[in-house]
């Protein structure tokens, strides 16, 4: 707050009293500097929720206010995050599209996929075992089977069982690995509902 803002609040009286060379004066001065790094902080505040904006160290923090804390579980508290920073902060990005999908197999790709950066899972729910998933995780994501168990753990419906297997290595030659991140998330399926035959 300005010193002049300051001193507009102040009765008449102090207001003439505040001139320059005062104690009054001096002590508006100094009011004013102890406001400024406050007003400083507040003027930037939307860059501490932005997820591509804010600091580093906020990022983690920023995962408990979507609901993905589940994904930063460490078990000591300065352990470093279990995948990269820029992974993390797509996560939060898309906290909204994950809680409206959580429990569906759309909602849960997506979060691996924003997670590894890999592509390529398959969810399968087999005929003979109901409310069991078995959710199999492409070569490529294969290191980072802990990571994959515990989002798999969180985004299931409560009544499903599951099972976390690997796929088997194509032995064709490999296609490109699409990345997933900013903007490269897929649209939800459509719950259009069929036509009525005429």
């Amino acid at each position: 707050m300005r010193r002049t803002a300051i001193e507009r609040l102040l009765p008449a009286a102090y207001q003439r009293a505040a001139g320059p060379g005062s104690v009054l004066g001096a002590l508006l001065d100094v009011m004013e500097a102890l406001h400024a790094p406050d007003e400083a902080v507040l003027a930037d505040v939307d860059a501490l929720f932005g997820p591509y904006r804010t600091p580093d160290g906020f990022v983690a923090y920023l995962t408990r206010w979507v609901a993905m804390d589940h994904v930063v579980a460490a078990p000591r508290a300065d352990a470093p995050p279990p995948l990269p920073l820029g992974r993390l902060r797509d996560l939060v990005a898309h906290g909204a599209l994950l809680a409206r999908w959580r429990g569906t197999p759309y909602g849960m790709r997506t979060a691996l996929e924003l997670a590894t950066g890999v592509t390529g899972f398959v969810l399968d729910e087999p005929a003979d075992r109901p409310f069991h998933l078995v959710v199999r995780v492409p070569p490529a994501a294969a290191d980072r089977l802990a990571l994959v168990g515990r989002i798999v753990e969180a985004e299931k419906p409560a009544a499903v069982t599951v099972e976390v297997v690997g796929l088997p290595d194509d032995p064709s030659p490999p296609g490109p690995v699409r990345a997933v991140g900013r903007a490269s998330v897929p649209p939800p399926p459509s719950h259009e509902p069929p036509e009525e035959p005429s």
